[in-house]
């Protein structure tokens, strides 16, 4: 389908923009964009056929990224690339504990003139506190994953919210905050980040009975014999136990249950913006932080190269920009988020950003990336990869490098860097890495 072109940023956004910055009221005419960036945690690019609605209400009616990755995939790091646009060797957050320390587009938008929403999820590394530069905060402590009764900081008040599920709590918060926005005369950003499909991942009570014959996944990859051709940190892993895949059978449909209840809050999430007269004013985002592994090449986490872990649905709404749905193929990531909110809020784009802004996609004289940058450090090996369209190359710190063809081999089973006939290529893609990595490293 033919692609939409970029809409030049109007005199009166520039206007509204310097206003709002001066600390004025900008007024209802405000013509700068409202944002909603919808989070999930943990997963995978593989199941959005559980969730209908979410499927329908925006991935149907804006632009899917089929080639959409992390570029860490572990919560904390992957989050700060989306808080900052920077890669984690930037942002300087490489594993959950650590802290992150520099600003972020909440902090410009705000100055801006944005009203500013937390709902859900904010770093493993926080307390939950209510930080300033949001308006309306509401949060729990560090990575806390509980789905019943949790306690959540709502702007600054800690509360046991006994009996609810958190996801329909969540939901319901997002919902006011998004009410109460529509009636400021001032454009939003919020970010909804639900737990689910996470680790302990316990259905809703009315979900738990729900897709009894769901069939247990079986990937050519799965529980992988042959290990020879990975790193060494992958040939010592054992094969799975019979116990151990039971296990993960068990885990992994209580996290397609848990997308149910998610379905179901993004549903209402998206009648509130509707009820409000708000739906084609903003700008709505869903993704998922990391994906997680269900027992490919033996490995049943996140943290690593290869598909099931970086790569992760997503998906733009905005009728303005995106007036017809199209799935655009090019390779898109996490970092792109803030530059993009940065460009259509009439912001310079800070030096510091590693990502490209999205709105450059539907421009079709902008010229995109070929690849981008996944890295990640222990308790894996060091590890840096660039993924394109159709190949994963990575290097593994002290240890040998990958290559994958992910049209001919879509599960990574075979690793061409030793092959005769992909020299050329594997070539051209280390070339590739080297000047990402370079061009990355800001001083």
């Amino acid at each position: 389908m033919k692609k939409p072109i970029l809409f030049l940023i109007s005199l009166g956004l520039l206007v509204g923009v310097v206003l709002s910055a001066c600390g004025l009221n900008i007024g209802p005419e405000d013509p700068r964009p409202n944002f909603l960036i919808i989070i999930s945690d943990d997963q995978r690019y593989d199941t959005m056929e559980y969730m209908p609605k979410t499927t329908e209400l925006i991935f149907d009616q804006g632009v899917t990224f089929p080639h959409a990755y992390i570029t860490t995939p572990l919560c904390c790091p992957s989050r700060s690339s989306i808080l900052t646009g920077m890669y984690a060797h930037n942002h300087g957050v490489l594993e959950n504990e650590m802290k992150l320390t520099m600003e972020t587009f909440v902090n410009d938008l705000h100055e801006a003139g944005y009203y500013t929403g937390l709902v859900g999820k904010y770093l493993n590394s926080w307390d939950g506190e209510a930080r300033p530069e949001f308006d309306y905060w509401v949060s729990y402590a560090r990575g806390e994953t509980r789905y019943y009764n949790p306690r959540l900081n709502i702007n600054g008040t800690w509360e046991r919210h006994t009996g609810q599920y958190v996801t329909d709590a969540l939901g319901n918060y997002a919902q006011e905050f998004l009410t109460q926005a529509s009636k400021k005369n001032q454009p939003y950003v919020l970010i909804l980040a639900f737990n689910a499909p996470h680790d302990p991942a316990t259905p809703a009570k009315e979900d738990q009975d729900k897709l009894p014959d769901l069939a247990a996944y079986r990937s050519p990859s799965f529980n992988e014999e042959d290990m020879s051709d990975k790193p060494a940190w992958m040939i010592q892993k054992p094969l799975l136990t019979d116990a151990e895949i039971a296990e993960l059978d068990k885990f992994r449909r209580d996290q397609i249950l848990t997308l149910l209840s998610l379905d179901r809050a993004i549903e209402r999430v998206m009648g509130t913006l509707t009820e409000t007269g708000t739906l084609d004013e903003t700008m709505v985002f869903y993704l998922s932080d990391n994906g997680k592994h269900w027992g490919e090449h033996r490995l049943t986490s996140k943290n690593t190269y290869f598909e099931e872990a970086v790569r992760v649905p997503f998906a733009i709404r905005y009728p303005p920009l995106i007036p017809n749905p199209y799935t655009d193929e090019r390779v898109v990531s996490n970092i792109d988020i803030a530059p993009t909110l940065y460009e259509l809020a009439g912001l310079p784009i800070p030096t510091t950003v590693d990502g490209l802004s999205l709105a450059g996609l539907f421009n079709p004289e902008v010229t995109w990336r070929e690849g981008v940058l996944l890295e990640g450090w222990p308790p894996r090996g060091v590890y840096s990869a660039i993924h394109t369209e159709q190949y994963l190359y990575a290097e593994t710190v002290d240890d040998i490098a990958e290559l994958y063809d992910l049209k001919a081999d879509p599960y990574e089973m075979n690793n061409l860097a030793d092959d005769p006939a992909y020299q050329e290529i594997k070539e051209k893609l280390k070339a590739l890495l080297d000047q990402e990595i370079q061009n990355s490293t800001n001083p």
